[in-house]
């Protein structure tokens, strides 16, 4: 059988109610066996995506003013995203498998300052040479470290009624592969 991986993200993955209808459509064909997921966007046309609060966060950080509150609701976004995989659980066939590939901050003594470097002065330097906007880009560390990882992440998964819970670290650290069963 061949296999299909699927990408959804923006407002697809904004709340419970639409990782439901992504759940419809990955169960929809039997060899869409992969999911492929990025940051959530508008829940609804008054709503921020979390690209843009990780955007509020850089500006207020960098102008030295408090971003706890903004930061805060990253974490609630993030907090929906657990209800998320509830909804996936209850939605996926028994013995079905889900796959998660995400960003991620590296663990290594002599990686993580590398990742740190690059990620904070070369990506967002590359991005404003092609777009021209100071802020192009600079969000990615904060949105990479908001994001549960690792053991986090699997705790979400097994939260959510998934067994089997597993990561794997890719380049060094900077992406992980989650997957997890719904038992038969």
């Amino acid at each position: 059988m061949k296999t299909i991986v699927v990408k959804f993200g923006g407002s697809s993955l904004a709340s419970a109610g639409q990782f439901k209808k992504v759940a419809d459509i990955i169960r929809a064909d039997a060899a869409r066996r992969y999911v492929v997921a990025s940051a959530p966007g508008k829940r609804d046309s008054a709503d921020t995506k979390v690209t843009d609060l990780l955007y509020r966060c850089y500006d207020l950080a960098a102008a030295k003013q408090d971003f706890a509150p903004v930061l805060a609701q990253i974490e609630a976004r993030f907090a929906d995203i657990a209800a998320g995989y509830r909804a996936m659980h209850r939605m996926l066939k028994p013995g079905g498998m889900i796959c998660v590939v995400e960003l991620s901050t590296p663990q290594g003594w002599l990686t993580r300052p590398l990742y740190n470097f690059y990620t904070r002065h070369i990506i967002p330097g590359v991005g404003r040479l092609v777009s021209h906007d100071v802020r192009a880009y600079s969000y990615l560390p904060e949105s990479i470290a908001a994001a549960p990882q690792r053991r986090q992440m699997l705790q979400l998964m097994e939260d959510a009624g998934f067994s089997d819970a597993r990561y794997i670290s890719l380049t060094f650290g900077t992406c992980t592969i989650y997957t997890a069963r719904r038992q038969p």
